[in-house]
């Protein structure tokens, strides 16, 4: 505390002002706080884009991927077809269940045809892996048979790149336990 000297040479001490945490946090924390809100808000909406140089997507993408591109509407599809398979499918019980498919790969162009040749057994192993590990809960139905297709057609993109393929066709689905 600071001391004054009164008229009758006595000192008197005057109280010091503290900040109370209440204060602290009214003109501090909460002033941060909402320009934190304000900013993140801004960022996220994507205004501050224009302010910062970036972008917007549409200016960004400049063609369609050569393989889409190429892709007529109007022209026959072309199919690949990539045999059919024979999996064993994970069970709880002692009974094997079994699933068999016959599958077709739509692509883009006929001149695909050779290299999807070459990559034939990359494919397939690259499908064998991801449907040994499939139960019969994950076929069932018609949503469970769309799962497959899209897990399908990523699996086969990634294993046949650069080549794309547009769609994974079922000629036959077979699911048997015994």
């Amino acid at each position: 505390m600071t001391a004054i000297e009164t008229d009758g040479g006595g000192e008197q001490e005057l109280p010091r002002k503290k900040f109370s945490g209440k204060k602290i946090v009214m003109w501090v924390v909460v002033p941060l706080l909402l320009i934190a809100l304000i900013a993140g808000g801004l960022i996220f909406s994507g205004l501050l884009d224009g302010l910062l140089g970036k972008k917007k997507a549409e200016e960004v993408e400049e063609k369609p991927a050569a393989a889409e591109e190429a892709f007529d509407p109007k022209a026959p599809p072309v199919f690949f077809p990539l045999g059919e398979l024979l999996i064993n499918l994970q069970t709880n019980e002692r009974r094997p269940a079994f699933l068999k498919l016959k599958i077709q790969l739509e692509i883009y162009k006929e001149e695909d045809k050779a290299k999807l040749t070459v990559s034939t057994p990359r494919i397939i192993d690259t499908f064998q892996t991801y449907l040994r590990e499939l139960r019969l809960d994950d076929l069932k139905g018609s949503a469970g048979i769309y799962r497959l297709r899209e897990e399908l057609l990523q699996r086969v993109n990634a294993a046949a790149a650069p080549v794309r393929v547009r769609d994974v066709l079922f000629e036959e689905i077979l699911v048997q336990s015994q």
